[in-house]
């Protein structure tokens, strides 16, 4: 078992750190408002959990998961992650994050920049195309047959296996994208972002029992298309 470091304890932050003390998992969480703002949460948690500051979170976490706005990546602390494998959950909305020049020339993605502020960190992109509801809902025990899987992207092959078995623990199988650059494939608004979860044709309604398979996700993926030609 692992401890989970969490920079970001919102919707996404918090499924994740309810499915990995379920799990077994130690988690420690974090937010821009200080921890004594997560006295709930930690008490819903239960001793596996903790809250802390961002550094703090950072520095325990065996594997950190940054889930903050992407307006707010530059705030992630630098020297805790040394070397550490993090999960980046990010995706790029312009109308709250401001507009960023080489995310609207598609010269660089989300997690690519987030790897460029954390040189010495290995990012992983993960959790980012699916809705929160279905997150915490669609999670189902190694070898069961309405186990779907989740897609990743990264640069460095054993920090993908690190957070394979990760998301293997909580429910889910993960499914490798390719390196980070590759991650544009599952980002808002294209064919694999939120639909491959959701009931055909109704958006992000949670459907018990839907099962994403690799090869549902792969033909999401192959029909990404760049928002330039979109």
């Amino acid at each position: 078992m692992a401890t989970i470091g969490l920079i970001g304890s919102g919707n996404i932050g918090s499924t994740v750190a309810r499915l990995a003390v379920a799990a077994g998992h130690d988690v420690v969480l974090s937010n821009s408002r200080g921890p004594e703002t997560l006295t709930d949460l930690v008490d819903e948690l239960g001793p596996r959990a903790r809250a802390a500051t961002a550094a703090e979170a950072a520095a325990a976490g065996d594997i950190v998961v940054v889930t903050v706005p992407l307006k707010a990546y530059r705030q992630v602390p630098v020297e805790p992650l040394r070397g550490k494998v993090v999960i980046d959950t990010n995706n790029y909305y312009p109308e709250r994050d401001g507009h960023v020049a080489e995310l609207d020339d598609e010269s660089t993605t989300t997690s690519e920049l987030l790897q460029a502020h954390l040189p010495q960190s290995r990012v992983v992109k993960a959790f980012n195309n699916i809705y929160v509801s279905h997150l915490g809902s669609l999670q189902r025990p190694a070898g069961h047959p309405e186990r779907s899987v989740l897609a990743i992207a990264g640069d460095d092959e054993a920090a993908k296996q690190t957070v394979a078995g990760f998301l293997d623990s909580i429910g889910y199988d993960a499914y490798d994208v390719g390196p980070l650059s590759e991650g544009w494939r599952y980002q808002r608004d294209t064919a694999a972002y939120v639909q491959p979860y959701a009931v055909p044709g109704t958006g992000y309604p949670t459907w018990p029992g839907r099962r994403v398979t690799p090869e549902m996700l792969e033909d999401r993926l192959d029909a990404a298309v760049r928002y330039r030609d979109a």
